[in-house]
């Protein structure tokens, strides 16, 4: 065998001298487990084996605030998805239907995908809609793209730990 060895060659090995982000983990994901059963005092979701859920707690369970009522009263969302364009407006009242059907949809599964608000922007060109959890956002991106085309993409950073969704036509 001619020629340099990999192992050899300092063009070959990983550079340990390079700064990485930290990563900064959500704080409104729990740390533990919390004793069971646990309740919600705010939307009356209870904690039962790790997850949050729809149901009916008994008259001794703990209060905890869950993480979506606990986002929702710091009004800080873990996604922002804008609605916008000439389609959009012209058919505003049946696409913000379907995001409703779509939250409705998803919420009686998981106990944590809500949305927080819907707001009207640049006067009434853009609706930007706040949710407590990043899937229901991602999800009714897609079924809004799924049912009217358009453009839909989202970008999702740690600096700032929300996803940021546009659907357009």
């Amino acid at each position: 065998m001619t020629g340099r060895r990999k192992s050899d060659d300092c063009s070959h090995k990983p550079r340990r001298d390079s700064m990485y982000e930290e990563h900064v983990p959500d704080p409104y994901q729990a740390r533990g487990k919390l004793p069971e059963p646990t309740v919600c005092p705010d939307c009356g979701a209870i904690y039962k084996k790790g997850r949050w859920l729809w149901g009916t707690a008994s008259k001794d369970a703990n209060k905890h605030r869950c993480p979506a009522c606990s986002r929702i009263h710091d009004n800080a969302p873990a996604a922002l998805l804008t609605l916008g364009g000439e389609f959009y407006q012209s058919h505003k009242d049946e696409i913000l239907h379907l995001v409703r059907h779509t939250e409705e949809k998803e919420k009686a599964e998981h106990a944590l995908e809500r949305i927080m608000s819907i707001e009207q922007q640049d006067e009434g060109n853009c609706t930007v809609i706040s949710y407590t959890g990043i899937h229901l956002a991602k999800g009714t991106g897609e079924a809004l793209h799924h049912a009217y085309q358009g453009e839909f993409n989202y970008k999702h950073t740690d600096k700032d730990g929300v996803l940021h969704a546009r659907w357009q036509r």
